[in-house]
């Protein structure tokens, strides 16, 4: 079985079971590791994916697997991940799940912007940028990228660092 044909029988078998729980898969990937193969599986829902669900799934998984043929007779290593912060928003779900993100994105026109991602629907993200809201087609954007925050949202509420008594 050549590794097209592999990739597109994993997909027709994981894609159904994934989304009975509300998962997305985002990403499928074949390697070999010596002698056996790594199978990495990327998958992604409204809200996150949390690391019990990732258990489950990692186990429904490997079950369905193991009483198939799809994999072959080398044995393999399945790793069942969420998507990092790095990974590019290329499609209207992922940009659906950036909103409160800040974002970097080139566009179309060959400028490159930062804002914050207030709406993502079906005919385009809506950033906030300095202030002013900004709509652009999904046609107007390549691939937007999340800017990493580590003060974001420290600044409101109590200090975590004090206590009632302070």
């Amino acid at each position: 079985m050549d590794a097209q044909n592999r990739r597109d029988r994993l997909t027709q078998l994981l894609e159904p079971v994934l989304a009975e729980v509300g998962l997305d898969l985002e990403e499928l990937e074949i390697t070999p590791a010596g002698k056996r193969q790594v199978l990495r599986l990327v998958v992604d829902a409204d809200g996150g994916v949390g690391v019990d669900t990732i258990g489950e799934v990692s186990q429904t998984i490997s079950s369905l697997l193991d009483g198939s043929d799809v994999m072959g007779t080398k044995p393999y290593l399945l790793e069942v991940t969420s998507p990092g912060v790095d990974r590019p928003l290329t499609q209207q779900r992922h940009w659906r799940r950036a909103v409160g993100r800040l974002v970097r994105v080139a566009l179309s026109a060959g400028e490159t912007v930062e804002g914050r991602v207030v709406a993502a629907d079906e005919s385009g993200v809506t950033l906030d940028r300095a202030g002013q809201e900004h709509v652009y087609s999904y046609e107007e954007l390549g691939d937007g990228q999340v800017q990493v925050e580590l003060r974001r949202g420290r600044s409101s509420g109590p200090n975590p660092d004090t206590t009632a008594a302070d």
